[in-house]
């Protein structure tokens, strides 16, 4: 047997604020179900007989909204008194004695949203969250996580079948079961959007997500296209975009209606293709291409210029010679004019003749979604590529609406979309904060990796800096000649006169775990005598940072083990 509540609900202002009323309502204990009409001010609760549900619990979960419930048949002023003191028990702000919360709606689910979200609730806004496919966004889900899986099981094969010390360790070819290697990465990315997506959300009674396509109507107001049919209009007081991006398909002849690749596919691919063609000279291309082939793929990199040629040169080259020494071959300057398919095999026509693979991976960067947004009636600016045009706040050209991570025109790194959020929330809820990328640091994971952090050479002198720099090679490094393995360098530079250090290039193995030193110094404004002076744990590739800093004065292969 069960019992009918009845509340009346004030503050709501569209469809989007009763399905956050009907999700906190169906979170208290002892509640079977909600029904929430806005237009009717009303929340119909339908509760176990057994379960004694009392009126303060319900009035207090609405509360802590920012919206006012009282029973149906409670008089007025009682009622607000009422809510006011479950307000403040509850702690969370309000804008005022008559208003509710502060109303900001986040397009998409992912690093940047997720965090702006939550930063907007923990500063009392409630937020209404909309997104169009599987929540937790490129990262968690066809990204980051599962690259990363595939790259270390790749790597573990690699070790298993060729490493430095084969001569005293027997080395064996290993069976790659690819069916089993992609369940055991889907079964962690699931893990990870559970535990970092789904379930906060479904716990955070003032964050709504609704699931669905929206698009701006003006810029205060937002059409969803629901996924499970109709639509809902959402009024907002801030709004944040953070819709990411997609692959980029380069038009070549022939492409389009070909089964080609992008790394979403790649990734979840339960078979390794016996020959791999991969277009593209950035980090996706080359850190796949290194993967399928330490999985068995013979893989064949066509880079439009050279590896990394956005970089100082020495990173393309260091990495190309070692792709070329693990049997990949890297064409550089080589384009595709057409792509043909027949047979179950590509065709690709280059100008040093044709090239023939099984499957063929297109990684040519990433396109803002933005689209089909409808930004222009938002007022909303974009550049020549889509992406969102922000200052360092996050705020696009309309006040009120913010925007972050890969939709924007900032560097496509989840934890730059992730800081970026938090910030945005911060200033959609008063506050004035902004995001420095002047140390930012940046990995690739390919063997060896790639890190950079700060200004190059060129970017140095671009920016009217005189240099002076340093390239430390790996044989001066004792924890690479432990390792029996000394491909790379580390690369400082550094103010000409002052010495303070500017930016750090390095190809190492795990060369993402010294780079966040090097930010730290830059950050510190330290200068390469500082760093030199620093105590850097012996055997450490880290240790690489200290004796690249006593180049500038000091000849290191005059020095003893662990001179200081």
């Amino acid at each position: 047997m069960t019992e009918a509540i009845t509340l009346h609900v004030d503050g709501m202002t569209c469809g989007a604020c009763s399905e956050h009323v009907r999700q906190a309502l169906e979170k208290v204990p002892g509640v079977r179900s909600a029904a929430v009409s806005y237009p009717q001010r009303r929340a119909e609760i339908t509760a176990d007989a057994g379960a004694d549900l009392e009126m303060a619990p319900l009035v207090a979960a609405v509360s802590a909204l920012g919206y006012r419930a009282q029973a149906a048949d409670m008089p007025s002023k009682p009622a607000d008194l009422l809510n006011k003191t479950l307000g403040g028990l509850n702690g969370e702000p309000k804008r005022g004695d008559a208003q509710p919360a502060l109303h900001v709606a986040v397009i998409g689910s992912g690093g940047a949203a997720m965090a702006a979200a939550l930063k907007a609730v923990e500063q009392g806004a409630r937020v209404t969250l909309i997104e169009r496919g599987t929540l937790g966004g490129t990262c968690v889900n066809v990204g980051c996580v599962p690259s990363k899986i595939m790259i270390r099981a790749a790597h573990i094969a690699h070790v298993r079948r060729e490493s430095p010390f084969d001569d005293g360790i027997a080395a064996a070819s290993p069976a790659i079961l690819r069916e089993r290697l992609l369940a055991q990465q889907q079964e962690r990315v699931d893990e990870l959007r559970h535990a970092k997506y789904e379930g906060i959300l479904a716990s955070t009674p003032a964050i709504t997500v609704l699931r669905g396509d929206a698009r701006f109507l003006d810029d205060r107001h937002l059409n969803v296209q629901l996924a499970e049919g109709g639509e809902c209009a959402v009024a907002f007081d801030r709004c944040l975009i953070a819709t990411g991006a997609s692959p980029a398909i380069p038009p070549i002849p022939g492409l389009q209606g070909t089964p080609y690749w992008t790394s979403t596919e790649a990734l979840v691919s339960d078979r390794i293709p016996e020959r791999l063609a991969v277009i593209g000279s950035s980090v996706v291309a080359v850190e796949l291409a290194q993967a399928f082939a330490r999985l068995g793929s013979k893989v064949t990199l066509l880079a439009r210029n050279t590896l990394f040629f956005r970089e100082d040169p020495t990173i393309g080259e260091a990495v190309t010679a070692a792709f070329r020494n693990e049997g990949i071959e890297v064409l550089e300057h080589t384009q595709a004019s057409e792509v043909a398919f027949a047979s179950g095999a590509f065709v690709l026509t280059t100008g040093r003749g044709e090239l023939r693979a099984d499957r063929l991976l297109v990684a040519t960067g990433r396109t803002p979604n933005t689209r089909a947004l409808d930004l222009d009636a938002a007022g909303v600016a974009v550049n020549a590529q889509g992406a969102i045009i922000i200052d360092d706040g996050m705020r696009t050209g309309t006040p009120h609406i913010y925007a972050a991570g890969d939709c924007t025109d900032q560097p496509q790194f989840v934890y730059v979309a992730a800081a970026a959020g938090t910030r945005a929330a911060v200033n959609m809820t008063g506050g004035d904060t902004a995001l420095d990328l002047t140390a930012m640091p940046a990995v690739v994971f390919t063997d060896p990796q790639v890190a950079t952090v700060g200004y190059s050479e060129a970017e140095a002198h671009h920016a009217g800096i005189e240099t002076d720099s340093r390239t430390l090679t790996l044989d001066n490094v004792p924890r690479a000649l432990v390792n029996f393995d000394t491909r790379g360098f580390i690369k400082l530079v550094a103010e000409a006169g002052t010495g303070r250090l500017l930016g750090v290039q390095a190809v190492t193995p795990e060369a993402g775990e010294l780079i966040q030193t090097a930010a730290l110094a830059i950050r510190a404004r330290m200068t390469v005598q500082e760093l030199a002076d620093q105590l850097f744990p012996y055997l450490t590739m880290v240790e690489g940072l200290k004796l690249a800093a006593q180049t500038f004065t000091k000849d290191v292969k005059q020095l003893s083990c662990c001179a200081g």
